[in-house]
C-alpha cells in the first residue's frame, strides 16, 4: 500500500510540471467550477437531461440504491439479458449493484483488470483507482489458478494476457454493458468516461444496451470546464497527462452507424446527494474521484481501503480522507461517522486535492457531529462517541475544563503558560512529568513537559528573524525576477509564420505520442502508400479492418487491395490490424481524436492488436481547450457524432504490483502516420 502510494504521489507531482499554467490557479478555477455546479445543481440537471434526451438517451431518476437497482433490473428484463459486462463505477460499488443483479440470476462480470481480480476473490476494491493494490503478484497468480484453471505463473504480462483472452468473449457476448460516468456536460448532454485499459470503450460500444450510472453531482456546465478537469484528473489519479481513452458519449447508434448500442440509458442517482447541498459537508460533493487524497494520507497508506468500515462492520465504497466525509454524508454519521477519526489532520489530503477541497475542515465537522445530510436513526451526533454514562465523572470534568479552555485562544494560551510554569516549579530538572497511575497515563507512559513558549510564539519569533535577515536579499531577488510583459500565446501565434507553428505542433505531437508508447511516422502524402504497405508487409499483415474509402486518403484502400491485402469494413474479432483516419490531434498529449459515424467504425480502433491512424498535420491543435474553442471542425465533431474518443497511446494497466503493462483490452500498438 505504501509503495503504491509513494509511486502515485511522485508520478502526480511529475505530471503537474507539464501543466500549461500555475497549478494553484488551476485548482482554484476547478474549485470554483465545482462550487458553481453544486450551487446550481437543479438548473444544470434540467439542462443536462434535456440535452441528453435530445441526443437519444433514455433518462432515469433514482432517489436511492433500491430504485437504481430496480431500474437496471427492469432494463435487463425488457431486453432478456443474461450476461452483463461492467466497467468500473463507484456509484455501482456504492449501491452494491453486483450482489443485487447476481441475486436476480444475472451473470455480472467486472472487466477492469483490478476489479476483475477482486471479483474473482469475492473481495471489495481496496482503492478507488487501483482496486487490487493490496495483492501481490503471487496472490493474483494463485487466484487465476483456482478460478480460471490456468497453470501457476507469476509473470505479470502473461497474467494480463490470460485476463484479456478470458474477457474478450464477455465483451462480444454481453447483452448489457454497465459503466460509470466521470463527468456529464450540461450544455450538450455529453457524458465523459475515462479509462486506460480499453474495457470502458468495449462495454459502451459492443453490447446492444449501455447503462450509465451517474451520481447527480458529477456535472460540469460546459465543454471548456471539461477541458479544465481533463488537465487535472488524469494527472492527479495516475500521473498521466491524459488517460489512454477519453470517451465523449452523446447518444445511441443512429441509422447508418456501423457500431454502438441500440439503447443508451442514463440513470441519475441521488442516494443522499441532494440532502448534502447547502449542508456542512456539501464541499465533499466537489470530489472528482482521482484518489490523490488516499495516496497522500499517512493513515490510508498504512491501513488500506479495507479498514474503512462502519460501526456494524459494513465496508464503505469510499475510503480514505474523502470517504471519511462522503460516507457519513451519503450513508449516515451513525454508521460511518467513526471514519473521520482515522486521520492525523496533517492537511496532506487538501494539498493533493486537484479541486482544493478543504478536507481537514470537513473531517472536523464530522467529528463534531455536524452532519445532517442523512437523518441518523439515533441522533445527528457521531455514533461512536460514548454516552455520558460510559465516561467516568472525573474524566468528564477534566474534558469539560479542557474544552472550556481550548475554545478560546486567550484562555488556551494562558493555560499553556500556567502549565509550563507549574512543570518548571514541580520538576525543574526533568524533561518529562510522571502522572499518577490512576490517570491511565502514569501506569505506562511519561507525560511530555509543556513547552515554555507556545508554538505560535516560537513560529512568530522565527519568522521575524528570518524576515529581518533576508529582507535585502529577497528584495533584490524579487526585483530581478519580475518578468517582462509578454504577449499572449494567441497573439504570438498570429504574428509568427504559420509553417513554423505547424512544424512545432507536429514535432510536439510526435514527441508526446512516442512518450506514451505509441509510434509516430512523419511522411509526405505521396509517400503514404509505400510506407504503409512496407509496414504491413513487415508485420505480415494480410487482412485488416478499415474505415470506408471516403474517410481515408484517396486511393489508399484500393492500393492495399492491389497489394493483396483483404479489407474488411465490419467488426471481425479475428483481425489483428485496424486502419482509421482521425478528426484531429492534440500536441500537448499526443492524442488522436476519432469520431464514430457512418463508414467510421469505432471497433477498428478498439478490438485489433494494432491500431494504425492517418492524421494530417493541419489537423493538430495545441490542446483540448484550443480544439474545443475552434468553431471548425470541433463543433461539427462534438455535436454531430454520437461518440467521440480521445486516444492517447496503446492500452495499459498497472493494476498488478504497480507494474506498467502495455496491451490490456485495447490495442497493444498505436501507429500514427502524420502527413505533411
Amino acid at each position: 500500500m505504501d509503495g503504491n502510494a509513494d509511486r502515485r504521489v511522485k508520478a502526480r507531482l511529475q505530471a503537474y510540471t507539464s501543466l500549461p499554467e500555475d497549478l494553484q490557479s488551476l485548482r482554484q478555477r476547478a474549485h470554483a467550477v465545482r462550487a458553481r455546479t453544486i450551487s446550481n445543481l437543479d438548473t444544470l440537471l434540467e439542462q443536462f437531461t434535456d440535452c441528453a434526451k435530445a441526443n437519444g438517451c433514455t433518462i432515469h431518476w433514482a432517489a436511492d440504491a433500491s430504485q437504481a437497482i430496480g431500474i437496471v433490473l427492469d432494463i435487463a428484463r425488457q431486453n432478456n439479458a443474461r450476461l452483463i459486462a461492467k466497467s468500473k463505477t463507484m456509484v455501482g460499488e456504492e449501491i452494491e449493484i453486483n450482489a443485487a443483479l447476481e441475486k436476480a440470476g444475472l451473470n455480472v462480470v467486472e472487466t477492469d483488470l483490478g476489479e476483475y481480480i477482486v471479483q474473482l476473490r469475492h473481495e471489495r476494491p481496496a482503492h478507488i483507482i487501483t482496486p487490487a493494490v493490496h495483492l501481490r503478484r503471487s496472490d493474483v497468480a494463485q487466484t487465476f489458478v483456482e478460478k480460471l484453471g490456468v497453470p501457476y505463473n507469476e509473470d505479470i504480462p502473461t497474467m494480463i494476457a490470460i485476463a484479456r483472452q478470458t474477457l474478450r468473449q464477455t465483451f462480444l457476448n454481453a447483452d448489457i454493458g454497465i459503466s460509470g460516468v466521470n463527468f456529464g456536460v450540461a450544455e450538450d448532454g455529453t457524458i465523459c468516461i475515462l479509462t486506460n485499459e480499453g474495457n470502458g470503450r468495449m462495454i459502451t460500444t459492443l453490447p446492444r444496451v449501455h447503462i450509465a450510472l451517474m451520481g447527480i453531482e458529477r456535472l460540469l456546465p460546459t465543454l471548456e470546464d471539461l477541458a479544465l478537469m481533463l488537465l487535472l484528473l488524469p494527472r492527479s489519479a495516475t500521473g498521466q497527462k491524459l488517460t489512454v481513452y477519453t470517451s465523449l458519449i452523446r447518444g445511441p447508434r443512429r441509422p447508418g452507424d456501423p457500431d454502438g448500442p441500440e439503447q443508451r440509458h442514463l440513470i441519475l442517482v441521488d442516494n443522499g446527494r441532494r440532502s448534502m447541498v447547502g449542508m456542512p459537508l456539501e464541499e465533499s460533493l466537489y470530489c472528482i474521484r482521482c484518489g490523490a487524497c488516499l495516496n497522500a494520507c499517512p493513515v490510508f497508506r498504512e491501513i488500506g481501503g479495507h479498514a474503512y468500515v462502519g460501526v456494524h462492520g459494513e465496508l464503505t465504497a469510499y475510503p480514505g480522507p474523502i470517504g471519511s466525509v462522503l460516507s457519513p454524508g451519503l450513508m449516515g454519521a451513525s454508521e460511518f461517522g467513526n471514519l473521520a477519526r482515522a486521520s492525523s489532520l496533517c492537511g496532506a489530503c487538501r494539498e493533493a486535492c486537484p479541486v482544493d477541497i478543504n478536507l481537514p475542515a470537513l473531517l472536523l465537522r464530522v467529528r463534531a457531529g455536524l452532519t445532517t445530510a442523512v437523518p441518523d436513526k439515533q441522533s445527528d451526533s457521531v455514533a461512536h462517541s460514548p454516552t455520558p454514562s460510559q465516561v467516568p465523572a472525573t474524566l468528564r470534568l477534566g474534558l469539560s475544563v479542557y474544552a472550556w479552555a481550548a475554545s478560546s485562544r486567550n484562555r488556551f494560551g494562558t493555560a499553556q503558560r500556567l502549565a509550563a510554569w507549574a512543570a518548571g516549579a514541580l520538576a525543574p530538572r526533568s524533561s518529562w512529568l510522571r502522572l499518577p497511575a490512576f490517570t491511565g497515563w502514569g501506569a505506562s507512559r511519561d507525560f511530555p513537559r509543556p513547552a515554555v513558549r507556545s508554538f505560535h510564539e516560537r513560529f512568530a519569533q522565527r519568522a521575524s528573524l528570518q524576515s529581518n535577515s533576508s529582507f535585502q536579499a529577497q528584495a533584490q531577488t524579487d526585483t530581478a525576477s519580475i518578468p517582462m510583459a509578454q504577449p499572449s500565446t494567441e497573439i504570438n501565434e498570429q504574428n509568427r509564420a504559420p509553417a513554423i507553428i505547424k512544424d512545432e505542433l507536429v514535432d510536439q505531437f510526435c514527441r508526446e505520442i512516442n512518450a506514451v508508447g505509441g509510434q509516430a511516422i512523419i511522411c509526405q502524402e505521396v509517400e503514404l502508400n509505400a510506407r504503409l504497405s512496407a509496414l504491413l508487409a513487415e508485420r505480415q499483415v494480410t487482412r485488416l479492418q478499415a474505415w470506408d474509402d471516403e474517410h481515408l486518403p484517396a486511393g489508399l484502400v484500393e492500393n492495399l487491395r492491389l497489394r493483396g491485402i483483404e479489407i474488411v469494413h465490419s467488426l471481425d474479432p479475428t483481425i489483428a490490424v485496424g486502419l482509421t483516419g482521425a478528426m484531429a490531434g492534440l500536441a500537448d498529449t499526443g492524442t488522436l481524436i476519432l469520431a464514430g459515424g457512418p463508414g467510421q467504425p469505432l471497433s477498428a480502433s478498439m478490438l485489433p492488436d494494432i491500431h494504425i491512424a492517418i492524421l494530417h498535420s493541419h489537423q493538430i491543435y495545441q490542446s483540448m481547450a484550443s480544439f474545443i474553442k475552434k468553431p471548425q471542425p470541433a463543433d461539427q465533431i462534438l455535436i454531430g457524432a454520437p461518440v467521440v474518443v480521445l486516444i492517447t497511446g496503446p492500452s495499459r494497466t498497472a493494476d498488478i504490483e504497480m507494474t506498467l503493462t502495455i496491451g490490456v483490452h485495447g490495442p497493444r500498438e498505436v501507429i500514427v502516420f502524420c502527413l505533411d
